[in-house]
């Protein structure tokens, strides 16, 4: 791999990780300000339904993991398991049409639900 893709998987996995950590402590912040409401998971759910708000965000979210997530992935699967480029770029590449219909799946039962 020439060292300009290189950087660019890097680059690219860097920004992800900024967008999700953001994600995850909103996400977590939000949690347990519900839960302190004392509100339950159906209300909760209640309360995103329609929420073009909680989807957009929920959907960055998703989409922060789908960039993420490929790039460690490929890297794992070549440097502990000792996979082949091509083997291990074909799993990262399972994961992300996992995570991607999985995540937005789930955005989708949050907003409609």
């Amino acid at each position: 791999m020439s060292a300009a893709r290189e950087a660019k998987l890097w680059f690219w996995q860097r920004a992800s990780a900024v967008v999700l950590a953001v994600c995850v402590l909103v996400h977590i912040g939000v949690m347990i300000y519900a839960v302190r409401g004392g509100l339950s998971a159906a209300e909760i759910l209640g309360r995103t339904r329609g929420s073009l708000g909680f989807a957009a965000f929920y959907t960055v979210f998703v989409l922060g993991c789908v960039v993420h997530v490929p790039i460690g992935l490929a890297r794992v699967c070549e440097e502990w398991l000792g996979l082949n480029r091509f083997l291990a770029v074909t799993v990262a590449k399972l994961a992300t049409v996992a995570i991607l219909f999985l995540g937005l799946r789930a955005v989708y039962g949050v907003y409609a639900a």
